[in-house]
C-alpha cells in the first residue's frame, strides 16, 4: 500500500502526522503573512492628494556611473513641486562633478557634501541625515543611486501616501530581471520579505521597508529622534526606523506597478551573501511582536521540508510525501497570484516552489556570515 493504514501506529503513521502538523503550520504562515497583501485591492491602505511638495533623498558613495545613467530618471519624474537632494558623502570618483553638471540643467537638483574626516567614522545614517536636515520639505522620499523609478509617475504615485494620519509610505524596491538562477534566487527573496510588511502594514502593525523605495515625514524622523537607538548598528536605516516609528495609525502602502523602482542586483553569491548577512543583523533589534512572526514563518517552513524528508524514504508514505508537497505548492501558487502580479514578478510565481526551498539551504548560510563578517562602515 502507498498509504498508511493507521491499523496500528508505527513509524510511517507517526512521520505522516507530522508531516500534517508541518503542512497546517506552513498553510498558517502562508495565510498570515502573505494572503493579506494578496488579496488587497487598492494600491494604497489610505489614498491622499498629489502636489504635495517632496524632497527626495539620495545618498552616494563613489557612485558617479549609477548616478549617470539614474539619476535623470528621478529628475525628469512628472512632479511639479519637488526637489531631489543628493549627499556626496566622502567620494573620491567622478560624483561631485555629476551631481554638479546635472545641477546646471536641472535647478531643482542641490547637493550636500560631507568630507572625508581622519578621526571620525561615519556611516550611511549620518549622511541621510545630513540629506534630512537640508531638505525643504516635510514630505521625504528616499531611494538609493543604484535605483531608479520604474515610471515618471514614481514620485507622484509616492506623494499619494501622505495622507492626515500616514506620516510613512512603504513601496516596493525591486530588484532588476536577469539571467541565472542568483538572479531569481535575489528577486525572489526581496519579492516574498515584500509581501511580508505590506501584508502586515494592511494589518496595521508594519514592521520594516526598505531604502530603495521608501517615504516619511520629516517631523516624524524629528520626533523619534532620528536614527539615535540604532545609530550604532551599520545598517537598519531603512527598517529600524520603521519598526520604532510606526503606529497602529501612521503607516500607508504604495504598491502600483508605477511606484516601483529597481536596483541592480548582486552578480556574485559571495557579494549577495555578504549584503544579506549586514542586512539581518537588525533582526534582533526589532519589536517583540516582529520578531515571534517572523520566527514562526522560519520555523513553519524548516519544519514541514523536515518533516517530509522521512516519508520520501518509505514505500507506503511515497504519495503521502507527494500529496502534501503538491497541496501545499498549489496554496502557495494561489496565494501569491495576486501578489506577483501586483509587482510586476509573475515570473517568480511557479519558480517560487522551488526558490523557497533553496532558500532554506542557503538562509544558515548568511546567518554564519554575519557572525564572522565586519562590514565597511558605508555601505546600502
Amino acid at each position: 500500500m502507498y498509504f498508511p493504514q493507521f491499523n496500528t501506529i508505527g513509524l510511517p503513521e507517526i512521520f505522516t502526522i507530522i508531516a500534517g502538523v508541518g503542512f497546517v503550520f506552513i498553510v498558517i504562515h502562508y495565510i498570515i503573512n502573505y494572503a493579506t497583501f494578496s488579496f488587497f485591492k487598492k494600491n494604497y491602505i489610505e489614498e491622499g492628494t498629489t502636489n504635495i511638495p517632496i524632497s527626495v533623498i539620495i545618498c552616494a558613495r563613489n557612485e558617479d556611473d549609477n548616478l549617470t545613467e539614474f539619476l535623470p530618471k528621478v529628475l525628469t519624474q512628472n512632479y511639479q513641486n519637488f526637489e531631489v537632494i543628493v549627499v556626496n558623502d566622502c567620494s573620491f570618483d567622478n560624483t561631485d562633478t555629476v551631481i554638479e553638471e546635472f545641477s546646471k540643467i536641472f535647478p531643482n537638483l542641490h547637493k550636500a557634501n560631507i568630507k572625508e574626516d581622519a578621526y571620525y567614522k561615519h556611516g550611511k545614517k549620518f549622511a541621510m541625515l545630513v540629506g534630512i536636515k537640508k531638505a525643504q520639505y516635510d514630505n521625504l522620499v528616499f531611494t538609493d543611486a543604484d535605483c531608479y523609478p520604474n515610471s515618471d509617475n514614481w514620485l507622484n504615485e509616492m506623494a499619494k501616501g501622505f495622507t492626515v494620519n500616514k506620516k510613512i509610505v512603504l513601496g516596493y524596491g525591486a530588484y532588476q530581471k536577469m539571467p541565472g538562477l542568483l538572479n531569481k534566487l535575489i528577486r525572489f527573496d526581496c519579492f516574498i520579505i515584500a509581501v511580508q510588511y505590506l501584508s502586515a502594514a494592511i494589518k496595521t502593525k508594519a514592521y520594516m521597508g526598505v531604502g530603495r523605495n521608501l517615504a516619511y515625514s520629516k517631523e516624524l524622523f524629528f520626533k523619534m529622534k532620528g536614527f539615535s537607538t540604532h545609530y550604532h548598528i551599520n545598517s537598519g536605516d531603512d527598517d529600524l526606523f520603521v519598526n520604532a516609528a510606526s503606529t497602529n495609525i501612521n503607516t500607508n502602502i504604495c504598491v502600483s506597478t508605477d511606484s516601483i523602482t529597481y536596483s541592480k542586483p548582486k552578480v556574485k553569491f559571495k557579494d549577495w551573501r555578504l549584503q544579506k548577512a549586514r542586512h539581518i543583523t537588525t533582526a534582533p533589534l526589532y519589536n517583540s511582536n516582529s520578531k515571534l512572526k517572523l520566527t514562526y514563518g522560519y520555523f513553519a517552513q524548516y519544519f514541514f521540508y523536515l518533516s517530509l524528508i522521512p516519508l520520501f524514504f518509505q514505500l507506503n508514505t511515497l504519495l503521502v510525501f507527494a500529496s502534501l508537497f503538491i497541496l501545499k505548492s498549489i496554496i502557495f501558487i494561489i496565494l501569491l497570484n495576486n501578489a506577483a502580479k501586483k509587482l510586476n514578478e509573475k515570473d517568480l510565481l511557479i519558480r517560487g516552489v522551488f526558490l523557497e526551498l533553496i532558500l532554506l539551504f542557503i538562509y544558515p548560510i548568511f546567518h554564519l556570515t554575519k557572525l564572522i563578517y565586519k562590514p565597511a562602515k558605508w555601505t546600502n
